[in-house]
């Protein structure tokens, strides 16, 4: 006969109540998988980090050219929220971008001339112009477009994606997250790593840092004077005590401990050669731009997106920062347009050669937009813009979107929605449309509510689907 102590039969009794507890919190909801036939395999989102202006960009506003340094009408401006940087400001001056904008490729789509590389592929992107969010400074909005949810705590959109339909690279994460820097040195607003977590979910769905320099993933390489037999010897150890362990708590946790740690010896293999560019032939180097031998810049970061979805990871996130342009967007603007622009269009043409842009959705576009009045002075050559909610533009290319086409517009201030507006859950509930994902069935039990990206909200957005 078996005895124990009160110490053990304390903490075997609160194992067991601590862990009927976490089911009922957690829940097991199953994967969604697709729920209808996919039309993208894998997203790229070329996130561009503190808001790039939809005037100097993609948003062409003619009109404005004659209003220069008039205020904002109120039958415009109505019950705008401001911003602490303008709360200070007598007025709100109209002021017109210094930009010249054309119309590209057969569909005439208007674009920047500090986007001409984007020119080039204007046959091949959809350019949402009425855009829109209720956030209207950083953290909230940032957190929103990625997690559904302004307040943190939500998971990300790709750790949803890697939950709902899982992985199809044994070897590498479902969910794989680039950061960059300006080449100008200035980036403005950070990036946290819950942005990329998991949040409620399991934490094996939160995405992987890869870093520019030096080991792509932290922590990844063996010490020295342990050698690749050694470490799966200790990990075969591992596993056993953290089964035994499982046993006693069935804390899902352990599980995905388990999991975590069988997959990074495995990218000690697939990582390396993921991440060496070198012998990528000089045509798609030149294509990229010669930033893309650079490692942890936004070219090498698009060149290694490429490679990622040529191995079927699932959601690919790039983050570049830098667009926060309150005060010297016309210094600094043309700067971080030409940290992207060459690369992003590179992406687009090296996925549509390689036969996979039709099933890799790309979207390029940051947390909102910015102001159509200026933010101190209202010179016509130097001047500021604040954040803007009310409506942006982002575009998309491949993986089931219509090509050269525009959709949605903002009023002749580029201040409100028009038509066509695309709220940010519906953007995320086309995503998971595109992915085969009917964004009201992929749910997660917790505290005792059943959670989605798109909260309670979201339409799919039928008018852009080819």
């Amino acid at each position: 006969m078996s005895f124990l102590s009160r110490r053990a039969l304390l903490a075997k009794t609160g194992y067991g109540l601590g862990a009927a507890a976490l089911h009922s919190l957690l829940g097991a909801a199953p994967k969604a998988f697709p729920n209808f036939a996919p039309r993208a395999k894998r997203v790229i989102f070329l996130f561009q980090a503190g808001g790039p202006s939809h005037l100097d960009l993609l948003d062409y506003k003619p009109q404005m050219k004659s209003r220069f340094d008039e205020d904002i009408p109120p039958s415009i401006f109505g019950t705008q929220r401001i911003t602490g940087m303008v709360a200070h400001q007598d007025r709100f001056p109209v002021v017109p971008t210094m930009y010249g904008f054309k119309q590209h490729g057969q569909c005439g789509q208007w674009l920047s001339d500090r986007l001409p590389e984007t020119g080039k592929i204007a046959d091949e992107i959809c350019v949402l112009r009425a855009m829109h969010t209720e956030a209207i400074n950083h953290d909230p909005a940032i957190t929103f477009i990625q997690t559904g949810s302004q307040l943190p705590g939500r998971p990300s959109m790709g750790s949803w994606i890697d939950y709902g339909l899982g992985s199809e690279n044994e070897n590498l994460p479902a969910f794989v997250v680039l950061n960059s820097l300006p080449g100008n040195g200035m980036p403005d607003q950070g990036l946290l790593a819950r942005l990329w977590g998991a949040g409620f979910l399991p934490s094996r769905y939160q995405g992987v840092q890869f870093r520019g320099g030096g080991d792509a993933v932290l922590h990844l390489s063996n010490p020295p004077g342990i050698t690749r037999e050694q470490r799966r010897s200790q990990l075969d150890g591992l596993a056993a005590l953290n089964k035994r362990l499982h046993g006693q708590m069935g804390d899902p946790e352990i599980e995905t401990r388990i999991a975590q740690y069988e997959m990074a010896f495995r990218m000690q293999a697939s990582v390396p050669e993921l991440v060496d560019t070198s012998g990528e032939p000089a045509h798609i180097h030149e294509l990229y731009g010669e930033d893309s031998k650079k490692p942890g810049t936004f070219a090498a970061n698009c060149l290694l997106a490429r490679r990622l979805a040529e191995r079927n990871v699932r959601f690919i996130q790039l983050y570049h920062r830098g667009w926060d342009h309150h005060g010297g967007l016309t210094e600094k603007l043309p700067s971080l347009a030409r940290d992207v622009d060459r690369a992003s269009a590179a992406l687009v043409q090296d996925l549509k050669q390689r036969g996979m842009l039709d099933d890799t959705l790309v979207i390029w576009g940051g947390e909102f937009g910015r102001t159509p009045y200026a933010q101190g002075p209202s010179k016509a050559d130097s001047y500021g813009r604040d954040h803007h909610g009310r409506v942006f533009s982002l575009w998309m290319a491949g993986g089931g979107v219509k090509r050269g086409f525009s959709y949605g517009a903002s009023d002749d201030y580029g201040f409100n929605v028009a038509e066509g507006g695309v709220h940010v859950h519906d953007l995320q509930a086309t995503i998971l449309f595109l992915l085969g994902i009917d964004h009201q069935k992929l749910t997660y039990l917790f505290q005792g509510r059943q959670f989605r990206l798109t909260d309670v909200a979201g339409r799919v957005v039928k008018e852009i689907l080819s």
